[in-house]
């Protein structure tokens, strides 16, 4: 077989299966537009999760420390990601990415520790933690 005709039975292949893609999209919502319920009304509109019903408004006031720990939540998930593809591949990187996975844990290491010496992950407010503090001792 050719390099012209590997490519475009490669490129056939692909189109088939756009195809396949859409036909399928198409019909999944062809369907759902005939078989699904057309009736309104106040009870219709809600949203509903769970049969619970809602109460209140969903524009919640948040903490800023709520933001924070998602932040981190984040960048010690990417950490574990990049721990992981690290550790698939440690035969191959050798010294040089035991090295470099090492400084990228020390530099994150640093950061969390900082964040916990400025009081950036206490959540309960200052009085409590004085409190706390004289029941200690």
């Amino acid at each position: 077989m050719t390099e012209s005709s590997a490519l475009l039975a490669h490129n056939w292949s692909f189109a088939v299966f756009l195809l396949g893609v859409f036909g399928l999209i198409a019909f999944m919502l062809g369907v759902s537009s005939l078989l699904g319920s057309r009736a309104w009304g106040r009870s219709k509109n809600e949203p509903f999760e769970a049969g619970v019903v809602p109460t209140g408004s969903a524009r919640l006031r948040l903490s800023a420390k709520f933001y924070l720990v998602a932040m981190l939540f984040v960048i010690f998930d990417v950490e574990a990601l990049f721990l992981f593809a690290w550790a698939v591949s440690v035969r191959e990187s050798g010294w040089a990415g035991l090295i470099e996975a090492t400084v990228f844990i020390a530099i994150l290491l640093a950061g969390l520790v900082y964040l916990w010496r400025i009081g950036a992950l206490d959540w309960a407010p200052e009085a409590r933690r004085k409190r706390q503090a004289k029941l200690k001792q």
